[in-house]
């Protein structure tokens, strides 16, 4: 049994971060008009080179927080970001990985050094517009993470990595709310950002053009060049470096065939992208690298959890196989198509599917590859 966690107590300071964007404008709004304390933070992550974080949304925040009364911060963290998150996506690929910088974003950028502001301001408590709910176990006080009311924008996802100290600490003012009533929400109070658009892209390749970026920071990846290869090792073409590639890819292989081909398997020490069959994607297991567990507490025995192994999969039900070293064996009660290193899975508790407050988040991890079949 669980029980909301209750907004903390009127009149407490809590650190709000700002991007400028509707969300984070009405998270702050409806902390303000609850009583709290509001210091308005902007993370200046990847300059003017991006669509989120970017000097004309620090400007939007700005007017944000002038607009609600609240005082207003800019943290520059440019050159962590380059460091942490731009570099890292780039060896991903070069390496055959699939990554989600929006992970790796949200547990250091949002979360750890956001909270480190907050103790500079005097705050124990910060707060964000994700999409999300907490929770408490009233019989263990565990933190709980759960999915919002709106499960069309849930980023749970994508906060698979928080632990129980931060669970602690942080607040989603959100949850309870559709993206239509934080909008009108917005216009109601008037706020700058009410009817500005969302990108669905990464903030640092606005143009989805992943490749460009992964040259960019990592000049060598222009000269790579290899060859596509079926299943039994026949050379079907070249191409121009596996950064260009993802597992489950079918457009843009420029491959000439008389069926459809499709991304199988990525071997980036040989410059190999291996081809085939759309059935040839399916998978009934998977290792997961890694792996948080929210709790804190690794299970000793098989876990039952729906699986989601990329943000728009709606997942499926799997057991988790705990092993050493923070590894998970996932064995899937269905084929699951596309299981693309890289990418996150993240598991979610069964048993919450028919609780009004939704599934909880148990834990997170990075898939490795395909397991046995």
């Amino acid at each position: 049994m669980s029980t909301p966690i209750k907004t903390e107590e009127k009149g407490t300071r809590q650190v709000v971060a700002m991007s400028g964007g509707v969300d984070s404008s009405v998270a702050a709004a409806l902390l303000a008009e609850a009583g709290h304390d509001v210091v308005g933070v902007t993370l200046n992550l990847a300059g003017d080179t991006s669509r989120c974080c970017s000097l004309d949304d620090v400007e939007d925040a700005r007017r944000v927080a002038e607009e609600l009364g609240i005082r207003f911060f800019v943290a520059n963290y440019t050159e962590r970001f380059q460091a942490e998150v731009i570099e890292d996506f780039a060896v991903s690929y070069l390496e055959g990985r699939t990554p989600i910088p929006c992970v790796a974003c949200n547990k250091s950028f949002k979360f750890d050094y956001l909270m480190e502001r907050a103790s500079v301001f005097g705050a124990e408590h910060v707060a964000t517009g994700h999409y999300a709910r907490l929770t408490t176990n009233a019989e263990t006080g565990a933190k709980e993470l759960r999915r919002p009311r709106d499960l069309q924008k849930d980023q749970t996802y994508f906060l698979f990595q928080l632990d129980q100290d931060q669970l602690a600490r942080i607040s989603f003012p959100l949850g309870e709310l559709t993206k239509q009533e934080v909008r009108e929400r917005a216009a109601d109070l008037g706020l700058a950002g009410a009817h500005k658009p969302e990108s669905q892209e990464i903030c640092f390749v606005p143009d989805g053009d992943y490749a460009s970026v992964v040259e960019r920071v990592r000049p060598e990846a222009k000269s790579h060049r290899g060859q596509f290869v079926d299943t039994k090792g026949q050379v079907l073409g070249e191409h121009r470096g596996v950064h260009r590639f993802t597992v489950g890819q079918r457009h843009g292989l420029g491959i000439s065939s008389d069926r459809k081909l499709y991304v199988l398997k990525i071997i980036a020490e040989q410059q190999q992208i291996v081809v085939g069959d759309a059935q040839d994607l399916d998978a009934m297991s998977a290792w997961v690298d890694e792996v948080h567990w929210i709790s804190g507490q690794t299970p000793e025995a098989p876990v039952r959890a729906r699986v989601q192994v990329r943000y728009r999969h709606t997942g499926v039900p799997a057991t988790l196989n705990p092993e050493e070293g923070g590894r998970v064996r996932v064995e899937f009660d269905e084929p699951v198509r596309a299981v693309a290193p890289g990418q996150a899975a993240v598991f979610y508790d069964l048993e919450s599917e028919d609780d009004a407050r939704g599934q909880i988040v148990i834990g997170g991890g990075w898939l490795s590859g395909r397991g046995p079949s």
